[in-house]
């Protein structure tokens, strides 16, 4: 990490983290700073791109996206034509709300949402397997989340720096 968090910037991220509509004051006022301070810190912070985005965080299931496949996929041919190719394909893919490239046996690993176990195959029939890039899908249907969080485990860098002070 090239810059370089004290406590009140690890706090002010943790504020963010939990609630990114926390007004500059309310922010100001839980790190124990005024709101010119804080403000330029957010803004250290958004500069260096420590904070990428903020969002609003929806509950998929109000809104009716009731099934989830963790999938695991391998590419035909894992060349960095078709790599580039797929992962084109699945940025423009809504029902892919994670992808990520991995080792072993597989070429990715997918986080999918749909309606349903119909809109699913849809999915797989209409868009993933339409490409003929891909050689196998394992699909995993997600029963319950246990634990799901967006937010970085900033506890464990002051536990880094506790470490190293007793050294």
């Amino acid at each position: 990490m090239s810059e370089t968090l004290d406590a009140v910037d690890t706090r002010i991220l943790e504020l963010l983290q939990d609630d990114a509509s926390l007004s500059i004051a309310d922010i100001a006022e839980k790190v124990g700073l005024s709101s010119s301070p804080a403000w330029r810190r957010i803004e250290r912070l958004k500069k260096a791109e420590i904070i990428q985005k903020q969002v609003t965080l929806l509950d998929k299931k109000k809104l009716g996206f009731n099934f989830e496949v963790m999938a695991s996929v391998k590419l035909q041919l894992p060349s960095r034509e078709n790599l580039e190719k797929f992962e084109k394909a699945v940025a423009d893919w809504p029902e892919v709300v994670d992808c990520a490239t991995v080792t072993g046996a597989v070429d990715y690993m997918m986080r999918i949402v749909t309606l349903d176990m119909h809109a699913y195959d849809d999915f797989l029939r209409d868009k993933m397997l339409a490409l003929g890039l891909v050689s196998d899908v394992q699909s995993r249907i997600v029963m319950r989340v246990s634990k799901r969080t967006t937010a970085a485990p900033l506890e464990l860098l002051t536990a880094a720096k506790e470490s190293k002070k007793e050294d």
